[in-house]
């Protein structure tokens, strides 16, 4: 028998090429009468704010530009952009970008109508209100935050990746328009693709998995292993993106409302300590963490070797993933990355209290977190 569950998603997706033209009158229809539009520097400068921009001056949508977001978004970034907000009269949100301005969009929205700091909502369901209606907008297939209640802003004072799972935060209308998503260079698709396999591979093995969630995030694995390689080789090729667009959004819906792993507690603290992309960080940890975790799910990684086209067993789940990452570009190891042993052991205790431990289908030690951190040097 199915046990009882509760499934959060946004009320509306929009997926596909092309759809970024339908945006304007889906905005309109939620009510707000001025949006604020959360992105990025880089995206203006590369004209993709323009394009989105246009189709909701044709629509009759009013926004002001908050483009202050920073990769990792910090508690800076959030009270920059609220302060926009309130002082532009804006009562809903337009967040254009990768998880970053999703984040941070994720994070005004909560404060904009619960108050406080943002400080005061890490960890689960800690806000009273839902928050304004967003509208979430990605450019990239990977942290799938347009259809999560998850969200992650850095603390910059204590160094610290705070992880929120929040209803509350949940975005109205979650678009992913793979037209948007060409010609991202190569570096960043291969990451946040790795990012949403780690998504995917986590969410099936996760304590919290059950048989919706298992369809979905198998699935997710056979398009992301189909596709990222294509999509990285050639940015252009519409295809892969579409397939990607589609396998960030399943992971997403699938992570979303079972929970993930010590793959992301251990790389909320990396990002934390190192300012590092948590993508990258995701892909070189993910298959020292299948290794950790073969023992107590060795059917279910089997599974996972098939969804990526292997032999039914744990050691080939792990052999395609590493051939995966090494095949798009992916860092062979936190070395590679500036980092040293010197600061696991603080990274280790985080990463026991990171929101997303529990769910790991091993329970994790401090000294197991510490092995595993060495093991991917």
């Amino acid at each position: 028998m199915l046990e009882k569950r509760t499934y959060f998603m946004p009320s509306m997706g929009m997926i596909g090429p092309g759809v970024l033209q339908d945006v304007g009158a889906e905005i309109k229809s939620l009510g707000g009468t001025k949006a604020l539009l959360v992105t990025d520097a880089v995206l203006v400068k590369l004209g993709v704010v323009k394009k989105l921009t246009d189709v909701l001056d044709a629509a009759g949508v009013e926004v002001t530009l908050f483009d202050g977001v920073q990769p990792n978004p910090t508690c800076a970034n959030v009270n920059a952009g609220l302060k926009v907000l309130k002082d532009s009269d804006c009562d809903s949100i337009v967040s254009l970008g990768g998880g970053s301005p999703q984040d941070c969009a994720k994070a005004i929205s909560i404060l904009a109508v619960n108050g406080g700091d943002i400080r005061d909502y890490e960890g689960v369901m800690k806000s009273a209100k839902k928050g304004l209606p967003i509208v979430a907008i990605n450019t990239t297939a990977g942290t799938a935050s347009d259809v999560t209640i998850n969200y992650v802003i850095t603390d910059e004072e204590r160094h610290v990746k705070m992880v929120m799972v929040d209803k509350n935060c949940l975005a109205a209308i979650a678009v992913n328009d793979p037209e948007l998503m060409v010609a991202k260079p190569a570096a960043l698709t291969a990451a946040t693709g790795m990012d949403a396999l780690t998504h995917a591979i986590e969410a099936y093995i996760t304590k919290g998995a059950y048989r919706l969630t298992d369809a979905l995030a198998l699935e997710s694995i056979k398009l992301i292993s189909e596709s990222l390689r294509d999509a990285v080789a050639n940015g252009e090729d519409l295809d892969a993106r579409s397939k990607m667009a589609c396998g960030s959004f399943v992971a997403g819906m699938a992570f979303s409302n079972c929970g993930l792993g010590v793959v992301h507690s251990l790389a909320h603290q990396l990002g934390g300590v190192y300012n590092l992309p948590h993508g990258i960080c995701n892909a070189v940890l993910l298959p020292h963490v299948m290794r950790f975790n073969a023992s107590v799910c060795p059917e279910k990684l089997a599974q996972v070797a098939v969804a990526m086209g292997a032999e039914p067993t744990a050691d080939a789940a792990i052999a395609a993933v590493e051939k995966l990452s090494a095949d798009v570009g992916i860092p062979s190891g936190l070395k590679e990355l500036g980092v040293s042993e010197e600061k696991m052991g603080v990274m280790a205790d985080l990463a026991l209290v990171d929101p997303c431990a529990p769910g790991n289908p091993r329970d994790m030690t401090r000294e197991d977190a510490v092995e595993i951190y060495k093991a991917a040097m």
